[in-house]
């Protein structure tokens, strides 16, 4: 349990910042994206760190979902990933994230670690791995995604399968367009849900119905590489377990290079296809 003497739920006022389908059914469709947003510069991941417990987590998660929906794009000529991990370390304040996980919040840890912070809060936003600031602050969220270093997208493709009612398998296969040192980096697969709507009956927001996009559901470690060129051509399968009510037409998959230090060195995005 992390001490929560060095937890916080920050507010707009607040300021943090950075030291630096059944079993018989096999279903398959592939995807290969090669598209404008490509072409002009790689996309940014942004990383909401949020919980149904904390009551101003709410705000920043409607701008994430402001975010997908391009609200900010004149504002913003910046193609991007969002991905929001929802934390358990609220659910002592008597409402339990339905989304909420230990897994997330080890992994905002690690931010916190290397980006020399002193205390984990929420909601906290994270841009390549490299930046932070509190999630309710739009224009640092806007002006640390305008400043983010960005990279080319891979140009991978996906191959999505349900070997079975509860498991959705995916495979990748294609060059990272980003040359790779023999430090290495991991590729990680993140699959998000859309359109999650909560009525919350106790904790911080009693009474309120909470509406939450990108949430990210399972998150998996597709490969490690090290010392390959731009164009070599990289392969894996991840297989993801399925929770019920799943429904292909809600979900994507986010796909990204990290190295240890956990800065982002491109990504890519693929939505799943309906009636998968």
């Amino acid at each position: 349990m992390v001490p929560r003497r060095l937890l916080s739920c920050f507010g707009r006022g607040s300021n943090s910042k950075a030291k630096n389908p059944t079993a018989s059914d096999h279903h398959a469709t592939t995807h290969d994206q090669t598209t404008e947003e490509q072409r002009r510069g790689g996309a940014v991941v942004v990383e909401l760190f949020s919980s149904q417990g904390c009551a101003t987590s709410p705000e920043a998660e409607l701008l994430i979902s402001r975010l997908g929906r391009g609200d900010f794009k004149d504002e913003l000529d910046v193609p991007i990933i969002l991905l929001s991990f929802h934390v358990d370390y609220w659910d002592y304040m008597g409402w339990k994230d339905p989304f909420g996980s230990s897994q997330w919040t080890v992994r905002q840890k690690g931010y916190i670690e290397a980006l020399k912070l002193d205390t984990m809060f929420t909601p906290q936003v994270v841009i390549q791995g490299t930046t932070q600031c509190v999630g309710t602050d739009q224009d640092a969220v806007l002006s640390n995604i305008r400043s983010a270093p960005r990279y080319p997208s891979p140009t991978l493709q996906a191959t999505f399968e349900r070997p079975s009612a509860d498991t959705l398998q995916v495979s990748l296969t294609g060059p990272l367009r980003t040359k790779i040192d023999s430090r290495g980096v991991e590729i990680m697969v993140a699959l998000y849900e859309n359109g999650l709507v909560t009525d919350c009956p106790k904790g911080e927001n009693k009474g309120r119905v909470l509406a939450n996009d990108y949430v990210v559901r399972k998150f998996e470690k597709l490969c490690t590489v090290k010392d390959i060129s731009a164009k070599k051509s990289i392969n894996g399968t991840v297989n993801f377990t399925l929770w019920e009510g799943f429904n292909s037409s809600k979900c994507g998959v986010a796909v990204f290079l990290q190295n240890s230090s956990l800065q982002t060195f491109g990504a890519q995005n693929f939505q799943l296809p309906e009636n998968l």
